[in-house]
């Protein structure tokens, strides 16, 4: 009773669809979850993401949870998660891609995750990182160490929202630095991202961490943007 008079003040809805929740369902009801549209692409070596980096840098596997379209599902949630304020369901979806790897891909459990770090100035202004909280639903769903401070970003850019492809390269280009070197000599690192569309700023990190000698990088977001 106490549940449902707090659902009268405190209306849960979901963030897909905008209808009321079920006690047992959380951010999403059920059929937006269950038609959520996944790329599938951890069943598919040579994906749209890891094709996207052919000739520009050297990555060992690369896939997107879900494929991105305007105004459509994966969009609104990751403005929620980016704008206003949702870091828990950042984490949560990182939660549901770990389940699905772990259900029919191999896990890297010698990697590490690191995620596409903000600049200091912004991450004050937002308060997280949403690509740092949806790596440590990863982290936690894969039981894989995440590391936060290996990369970090020496500029403030602008946003990528409005760039074009060869903008959006010359707005990352030169704005990350690894922290050190020696304790990630031949290892691998799974980066993560919260969405892929031009690559721009997945290569921009990938150049960067390839200063590491024998460093293999696998690449992984929440969304793909075609």
């Amino acid at each position: 009773m106490l549940y449902d008079f707090l659902a009268l003040i405190y209306p849960r809805n979901c963030l897909a669809c905008g209808n009321s929740l079920y006690r047992h369902e959380e951010q999403l009801c059920n059929f937006c979850y269950l038609n959520l549209p996944k790329t599938n692409f951890h069943l598919q070596p040579d994906n749209a993401v890891k094709n996207l980096f052919y000739g520009r840098t050297t990555i060992e596997t690369a896939g997107s949870f879900y494929l991105f379209s305007k105004k459509g599902s994966i969009q609104k949630i990751l403005h929620a998660i980016k704008y206003k304020g949702n870091k828990e369901l950042a984490v949560l979806v990182g939660k549901w891609y770990a389940n699905d790897l772990l259900r029919h891909s191999p896990v890297l459990q010698s990697a590490c995750i690191v995620p596409v770090p903000l600049h200091p100035l912004k991450l004050k202004k937002r308060g997280y990182n949403q690509s740092e909280e949806f790596a440590r639903g990863l982290s936690e769903g894969l039981q894989i160490q995440l590391n936060t401070t290996l990369l970090q970003r020496t500029e403030n850019t602008s946003t990528q929202t409005r760039k074009n492809k060869f903008e959006r390269w010359e707005n990352v280009e030169d704005t990350f630095e690894i922290t050190e070197k020696e304790c990630f000599k031949n290892k691998e690192v799974i980066l993560v991202d919260d969405v892929i569309t031009t690559g721009a700023t997945i290569e921009a990190c990938c150049q960067v961490l390839h200063q590491i000698e024998g460093i293999k990088i696998h690449v992984l977001s929440v969304a793909y943007a075609e």
